[in-house]
């Protein structure tokens, strides 16, 4: 995770200095950005090349975190030209150069800008200030929830239509096709009808409510086996194919698993790129250990070392909980089987 911390005054940039070593502990890469007059301030610094605005326009797309130490007038500025929508733009904060008030304003919920000024202002003993409704409100927040828990949303317009009728009723339903653990947050309730409401489900066409958002989990793990030199388009028609036919989206796909002598076949390689999915590559013996009944065949087995590698591959793949919704199935040199994480909704999972 990418972070860019702008300063504008010996004071922020103090501050700067400050947070990027907090951020950096923390598993980021953050880089802390100034003027010339400062640079001379820290090796760590960073001097902002040309514009402010041209700089800022090159972090924006690579970073999931913008900080500006200074008013909140220059950073509004400076972003506004590269906001394009919530699920793509990074988080976006503004701080004081006394670190006092920590201001998150751009992607509060998806992008987190919300939860990492709560956690700045802690490490700065300072003061959050969270503007967003759902939060002033102490209400839950669809759209950050569904991202933390990697939940793909229905639409944008159906969360925020979600979020505005939570706040002026204070409850909504919610129906779950899965098991669901913890308290459900203050002003939901499980229900399969109702004005408004969440499902959380991998159904396709599932809106039990009047106005509903739907949540989908990405749970779904493809097991990919093929003959050398497979071609892409064999192993995209079998794929779409069948998710097609179990009512599967692209968007609930995780990850493919393969055996680790796949891993330079060309064709699922450009396949695994082109729709922007890992390909993770096992050993015969971590395959041959995955627990179940699978569809044996002795040719693979004398082949590449295991007698199975769809299927094995697409429970590998699930971390060992999971249950197949397709079993091994042959197409034109290309095995597929598809596999599905036995999940449960959390509402006491930590942030």
């Amino acid at each position: 995770m990418k972070a860019a911390i702008f300063s504008f005054t010996k004071t922020g940039t103090t501050v700067s200095l400050n947070l990027q070593a907090y951020l950096t502990a923390n598993g980021w890469e953050a880089k802390a950005l100034t003027g010339r007059r400062f640079i001379h301030m820290s090796p760590k610094l960073q001097q902002i090349d040309g514009s402010l605005k041209t700089t800022v326009g090159e972090v924006f797309q690579t970073c999931r975190l913008l900080i500006f130490v200074g008013a909140a007038g220059i950073a509004v500025r400076s972003i506004a030209p590269f906001i394009r929508r919530k699920e793509l733009d990074p988080a976006v904060i503004v701080i004081d150069e006394r670190g006092k008030y920590i201001i998150p304003i751009l992607s509060g919920h998806i992008g987190g800008a919300n939860s990492e000024a709560e956690k700045l202002a802690a490490y700065l003993r300072g003061q959050a200030v969270i503007t967003t409704a759902t939060d002033v409100n102490h209400l839950f927040a669809v759209d950050e929830w569904a991202h933390r828990n990697h939940m793909t949303i229905s639409s944008m317009r159906e969360a925020k239509a979600f979020s505005a009728g939570l706040l002026e009723h204070g409850h909504a339903g919610v129906y779950c096709d899965f098991p669901i653990a913890g308290t459900l947050p203050e002003g939901l309730e499980v229900a399969g009808s109702g004005p408004l409401g969440m499902a959380i489900t991998l159904q396709q066409d599932c809106y039990p409510f009047a106005q509903t958002v739907v949540l989908r989990p990405c749970i779904i793990h493809l097991g990919i086996g093929c003959r050398k030199g497979i071609r892409e388009d064999a192993i995209s028609k079998l794929v779409f194919r069948e998710l097609r036919r179990l009512h599967i989206g692209l968007s609930q796909l995780v990850d493919i698993n393969t055996i680790d002598i796949k891993k330079d076949e060309t064709g699922l390689n450009r396949f695994a790129k082109d729709y922007g999915l890992p390909l993770v590559l096992h050993t015969a013996q971590q395959l041959q250990q995955v627990p179940g009944p699978f569809a044996s065949s002795n040719f693979v087995l004398k082949t590449v070392g295991v007698d199975n590698v769809c299927e094995r591959a697409a429970l590998q793949g699930c971390g060992g909980s999971g249950h197949l919704m397709l079993p091994k199935t042959v197409s034109d040199g290309v095995t597929l089987a598809i596999a599905c994480e036995n999940f449960i909704v959390n509402f006491d999972m930590p942030q």
